[in-house]
């Protein structure tokens, strides 16, 4: 199914600004700049909400003002509002089990101990049908350091531009992610580079 809503997940505030938490609104907020989509606060979305042309289709962009915890109100207002299905929903978020510079995309599955992905499964009624886009911040290499390595410090910013740089989706990938084609935007995504 094509994707009609796009949500990048983060903290709000400036103090999780810069933090690993928040590659997922990171990315998001670049590819509105991309295709000059605004994006402005809505309190009924529960975050800050765009809608603009890409690539020939009308997508709505979404930046939850929640904590990520909570990302699936935010979700759920904007899908439910706009009578979008989960099947039709893109998330990009952190992933700690990808080192930084690795990314992937993915159609379904589990929440993998993501918090916020618990929150939008639940919300979406256990519906696991959302693509993602898991963005590689990687793992602190003990547990107990997780909350403070993901959202009590900032990505030093060599890392973040790794982040960002491999989560960057070209036209042609971008274009089969909308159409919903995910399977032939996952093989073109992750082929390794050349001379890789």
């Amino acid at each position: 199914m094509a994707i009609r809503l796009i949500a990048g997940l983060g903290n709000p505030g400036l103090r999780y600004a810069r933090t690993r938490h928040n590659i997922g609104a990171v990315w998001l907020e670049a590819l509105a700049r991309r295709f000059g989509i605004p994006l402005a606060k809505d309190r009924r979305s529960k975050g800050a909400l765009g809608r603009g042309e890409m690539l020939g289709r009308d997508v709505r962009l979404l930046r939850p003002a929640t904590y990520v915890n909570l990302s699936g109100e935010a979700v759920t207002a904007v899908a439910g509002f706009y009578k979008i299905p989960p099947a039709e929903i893109l998330i990009a978020y952190d992933e700690v089990a990808f080192p930084v510079g690795r990314c992937r995309l993915k159609d379904g599955g589990g929440h993998n101990g993501h918090n916020g992905l618990k929150s939008v499964i639940a919300a979406l009624g256990n519906d696991r049908s959302f693509a993602r886009l898991r963005i590689g911040v990687g793992h602190p290499g003990n547990a107990d350091e997780m909350v403070a390595y993901l959202t009590g410090v900032a990505m030093p910013s060599r890392e973040r531009e790794a982040a960002t740089q491999a989560a960057w989706l070209s036209d042609e990938v971008l274009h089969l992610v909308l159409e919903g084609d995910l399977q032939q935007a996952m093989n073109l995504f992750h082929a390794p580079a050349p001379g890789e």
